[in-house]
């Protein structure tokens, strides 16, 4: 029997968990922030992270209720982060200790979650080993981990297929398909293919934009976009700010390179970007820091726009706040925390889309409020989503054939989505599509 817990994710968008259990052995796929509530948690406190505890921060709703799983905790065998993103990886470094378990990751996400538990100063006493794209390995007699290659909106995310004896349990959060990556491999479709033939039991499957009926586009689309704005509209004496997600490294790779082209000196502002940036470097993915500026605190910050002065058309700032968060370099430019010479028809560029929650949308339009009064151009959804729309999950479904599907990461709405989507295809509500919550557990008999 194989018994499946929703820990997190399942309500809407954040706080991915999921655990799998085979006989007496569970695997945790991704342990990730609810990153609206762990913002206000630590604009809130003032005290080191490293000192504050689980408790604390699932009373504050900002990491998944792993309750659930309490009587599995001394199964746990492996944890398993298939991504760097926050909202599947930032939880472990509060979370993990629990377990007696190794963290397994690709490098780019081992890099990040090194740098994340060193910036906080905890120190994880899990083992977190770092496996190659399209590998194996064997966790015990009964259950082999193998990393599928897949695109996404970071670098590295996998399809994480966990082998047993009933069957794979096929771990699809987040991705798109994507055939025209700017950084790393097309998504490796020859081994899905294969895992279809061979048999998947369950697909647990991102739904966030099941119901948009597209292909999700690739992020050559987006590198175009930008090439249009950046280079197809008049900028000359003007100021350029880009915002996009800093763990979009594809993304700013395009930045760098219009950049050049515009012949002004490209630098990174805030905290994150150096983060992800670094983590890049780690692995030897980018080496942006040959080619940019990288200034990460606000002192260093603020000093850097002063001496930069009255120059700003030789300079192109990327800077954090693509989601108007309170405390970004954008946020605070805008309100003059950070002191901006803005001029009438300076240019700020979000190359992101609005992550779909209150707190954000009214983040978002509060900052492109305060920039307007300013008299600047803004030029927003210059960007590519990095989930898989309706036609890319019907691909999935069509390629994998799982015996069952668990829609993930999403609200009622987009979880239902992609149900219908599989209602459509044959299966049947209640059967073998299982809508979860938070907390639920499904228990799925041996074939």
């Amino acid at each position: 029997m194989i018994d499946i817990c929703a820990v997190g994710g399942y309500n809407f968008i954040g706080k991915n968990m999921t655990a799998v259990k085979y006989g007496d052995e569970a695997v945790i796929f991704d342990m990730g922030l609810y990153l609206d509530k762990y913002v206000q948690f630590t604009e809130n406190e003032n005290e080191d992270l490293s000192e504050v505890s689980p408790h604390e921060l699932l009373k504050a709703g900002a990491i998944p209720d792993d309750r659930a799983i309490s009587s599995w905790r001394d199964k746990v065998v492996a944890i398993v982060p298939t991504h760097a993103h926050l909202d599947h990886l930032g939880a472990v470094i509060f979370l993990s200790n629990k377990y007696d378990a190794p963290v397994f990751c690709t490098p780019y996400t081992k890099a990040v979650l090194d740098r994340i538990a060193k910036d906080e100063h905890i120190k994880l006493k899990n083992k977190v080993t770092a496996l190659q794209v399209n590998s194996t390995y064997k966790l015990s007699p009964n259950l082999t981990l193998e990393f599928i290659n897949v695109t996404h909106s970071i670098p590295q995310t996998v399809m994480a297929a966990l082998h047993t004896p009933e069957g794979a349990v096929l771990y699809a959060n987040d991705f798109k398909f994507d055939n025209h990556p700017t950084i790393g491999k097309r998504p490796n479709y020859e081994r899905l293919q294969e895992l279809g033939k061979e048999g998947v039991r369950v697909l647990i499957c991102d739904s966030t934009r099941a119901a948009k009926e597209m292909k999700t586009p690739s992020e050559i689309v987006a590198r175009e976009m930008l090439r249009d704005v950046l280079l197809g509209v008049n900028s000359k004496g003007k100021a350029i700010m880009v915002t996009t997600f800093a763990s979009h490294l594809a993304r700013l790779k395009s930045i760098i390179e219009f950049g050049k082209h515009l012949k002004r000196k490209v630098i990174f502002l805030g905290r994150s970007l150096a983060k992800y940036a670094g983590a890049g470097e780690d692995i030897g993915l980018v080496n942006f820091s040959k080619e940019v500026e990288l200034v990460r605190f606000g002192k260093q910050i603020k000093k850097r726009i002063v001496k930069i002065g009255d120059q700003l058309d030789k300079y192109l700032l990327v800077v954090t706040g693509h989601q108007g968060e309170p405390n970004s370099v954008l946020v605070k430019m805008a309100q003059g925390i950070i002191p901006f010479p803005f001029h009438p028809e300076d240019h700020v560029i979000f190359s992101c889309g609005i992550i779909p929650s209150p707190i954000n949308i009214e983040n978002r339009r509060a900052l492109e409020d305060k920039l307007k009064q300013h008299h600047v151009r803004i030029f927003t959804d210059i960007h590519v989503s990095g989930h898989a729309s309706r036609e890319d999950l019907r691909d999935l479904l069509n390629i994998v054939k799982p015996h069952h599907l668990i829609p993930a990461h999403g609200d009622d709405g987009m979880k239902g989505a992609l149900a219908s989507l599989a209602v459509e295809k044959g299966y049947i509500l209640g059967k073998n599509v299982h809508l979860l919550h938070d907390g639920d557990k499904l228990s799925l008999e041996s074939p």
